[in-house]
């Protein structure tokens, strides 16, 4: 057997579902009606995100459930454009996101800035020249 090479689901861990469902419904995404109480799901292109409350995402992994800080992963969402990333960067701030690091031109050769939502799960906003977004709106790979 193999694992065929995607990702499904993320699920983010957070300390209160009700406010981060909230954020994420201000940047547009729309709330699946499988969603409760406990657990909200939105559809992104290509996967979905789930929002769980941290202790209990803890409590099913049977891990502790440590305090939060940098977990060493950052979710992204390419843009097609420098500008695209700005005003990406502007209406995240808008809708309660905390300003982690100003869009600017990076090393790689690419521009990208990084925001925190209301738990601090930081969220890249990229745009990279070397991997265009095809139609789909997916990155296409060299």
């Amino acid at each position: 057997m193999t694992l065929s090479p995607r990702i499904t689901l993320i699920t983010l861990g957070v300390a209160d579902v009700a406010a981060s469902t909230a954020f994420y419904q201000r940047l547009g995404w729309r709330l699946s009606p499988a969603s409760n109480e406990h657990i909200s799901f939105f559809g992104l292109d290509g996967t979905k995100l789930g929002l769980f409350s941290r202790q209990s995402l803890a409590d099913d992994a049977h891990v502790e459930n440590s305090p939060p800080g940098f977990s060493g992963v950052t979710l992204a969402h390419n843009c097609n454009s420098q500008a695209e990333v700005d005003a990406a960067y502007a209406f995240a701030l808008s809708c309660g996101a905390t300003a982690a690091k100003m869009p600017e031109k990076v090393f790689w050769g690419g521009y990208s800035g990084y925001f925190a939502d209301p738990d601090g799960h930081l969220w890249e906003l990229a745009f990279n020249p070397f991997m265009p977004l095809g139609e789909d709106g997916q990155m296409t790979l060299p």
